[in-house]
């Protein structure tokens, strides 16, 4: 009976332990993260950080002038060290963005046998991809970056490596992404890939899309590899339609609305208001400005206030409902819109034998498609947007690119990079030099704490590129 009463304690002392460690156990902070987990979650990041205006984390809505500030002016005056603003974007596409694509990919690699299903494969081409994608958004943002010695938690000073270089071997891994891809094969389960839900399709369109874009960004950095991978892209098959467009789309319910929603109605600021666009939009009289733009009150005008300085509320055109009160308004990470757009100038470059007049008049209905606008034929009739058989390297491209891209700010910001204050002035707020669009903006600089913790690698990779300044013309702007 004793040795009975001692077998019972035991057993009791053992259970009662398992049963405190379940309990001290934190079920919403899991120890292992599933690869479906981290890679749904990269995405997220990526929409988050390019949708967003906060102004802590993505200031290219007002960098594009597309809007501008009412009360805090220092972002639209260039200043982003303040709130550190480039050590936070930094942050976001290293840590949240590479390092989960990084970390899925590990996980569904298993343990590196390579005996993988055909579904995993195609699985690590669009983390692959989409990890070009970050990389490239990187490399335009701050050229010198990170890269092969990136992402390496026990290498806390990775060298910088060159940008162009960065860019062509992106091209280089997005053709083996390509070329890996088993399009009889499914990839993600319904749900995991918030994109395209895993349509292999799609992402070789994405894919090819994406080389099409990097291959116009080549253009005069690199005119015989510009022409190269844009041939190569459009061989794969890049967007057609609307349709085929890298939307990501998110719920009605927080912490997943789009963070548009956040800042402009669930914080109840009173931030942002129309800008230098509006007077743009109202030269034409485009019909796209009800879908951008608001009335300025108690009036039925589209008004944009001065960019770069204090502009009272209550003055001017605000965001437009349908952007700023829909918490599931999608994010457009690459669009059939530019794609039109880098046909045209593809086009005019002597790139392809397409006809740039027919791919920018796709590019201007594309947008309004997706706007959902009509007038579309009086539109295209006024000579300010006809096109016309002369080189447009000049406003007419540039200008109905940077309308179509209203919705992604980085892009927007873009157009005016490649094509400067020739083609599509831009005010200069009071930071700027009077008279001098040089001194706008053309890159972030590095983080503070790049330049502290790794300062050795940052002064070089300063030095690389001509200056850690926001004027410094990267690799394909020069």
């Amino acid at each position: 009976m004793k040795k009975i009463l001692i077998i019972l304690m035991a057993f009791m002392v053992v259970a009662s332990c398992t049963k405190l460690e379940d309990l001290n156990k934190n079920v919403k902070n899991p120890t292992e993260v599933p690869a479906a987990t981290l890679f749904s979650n990269a995405q997220k990041d990526l929409a988050d950080q390019i949708a967003s205006t906060n102004v802590n984390m993505n200031v290219f809505k007002l960098w594009a002038q597309y809007w501008t500030e009412t009360t805090y002016t220092d972002e639209a005056n260039y200043d982003i060290v303040n709130r550190t603003i480039a050590d936070n974007a930094w942050g976001v596409w290293y840590q949240d963005v590479l390092m989960n694509l990084k970390e899925a990919k590990i996980l569904i690699e298993g343990d590196g046998t390579g005996l993988l299903l055909n579904s995993e494969v195609n699985q690590l081409q669009i983390i692959e991809i989409l990890t070009c994608f970050s990389y490239e958004r990187m490399v335009t943002l701050w050229g010198n970056i990170p890269y092969t010695e990136a992402l390496d938690i026990d290498n806390v000073t990775p060298k910088y490596d060159d940008a162009k270089t960065i860019y062509t071997n992106l091209i280089t891994r997005l053709d083996a992404a390509i070329a890996a891809m088993d399009m009889s094969a499914g990839s993600f389960e319904h749900g995991v890939d918030l994109i395209y839900d895993g349509d292999m399709t799609a992402w070789k369109m994405f894919a090819n899309t994406l080389k099409l874009k990097m291959g116009i960004t080549l253009s005069t950095a690199d005119p015989g590899l510009a022409e190269g991978t844009i041939q190569s892209a459009l061989s794969g098959g890049v967007f057609t339609s609307n349709a085929d467009n890298a939307n990501f789309y998110f719920l009605a319910v927080t912490p997943n609305t789009n963070p548009l929603y956040v800042d402009l109605t669930l914080s109840g600021r009173q931030d942002f208001i129309g800008s230098t666009v509006v007077d743009y939009l109202n030269d034409f009289n485009d019909p796209r400005r009800p879908a951008f733009f608001t009335y300025a009150p108690e009036t039925e005008e589209y008004l944009g206030g001065v960019y770069g300085v204090s502009n009272p509320y209550v003055g001017f055109s605000h965001v437009a409902d349908a952007i700023a009160t829909d918490p599931t308004f999608p994010c457009t990470i690459l669009s059939y819109t530019e794609t039109e757009f880098y046909l045209a100038e593809a086009a005019e470059r002597g790139f392809t034998n397409g006809i740039a007049e027919e791919h920018y008049n796709k590019g201007i209905e594309a947008s309004f498609d997706f706007w959902g606008v009509d007038g579309l034929a009086d539109y295209m009739a006024q000579d300010g947007v006809n096109y016309n058989s002369t080189w447009l390297g000049s406003s007419k491209l540039a200008t109905q690119s940077w309308f179509a891209a209203y919705n992604n700010g980085y892009l927007g910001w873009t157009v005016w990079r490649r094509w400067g204050n020739e083609s599509l002035p831009f005010v200069e707020p009071p930071s700027v030099q009077e008279g001098d669009p040089e001194s706008i903006p053309v890159r972030f600089t590095y983080p503070v704490f790049e330049q502290t913790l790794n300062a050795e690698n940052y002064q070089q990779a300063a030095a690389a590129i001509g200056g850690d300044k926001l004027t410094t013309k990267l690799f394909f702007l020069e």
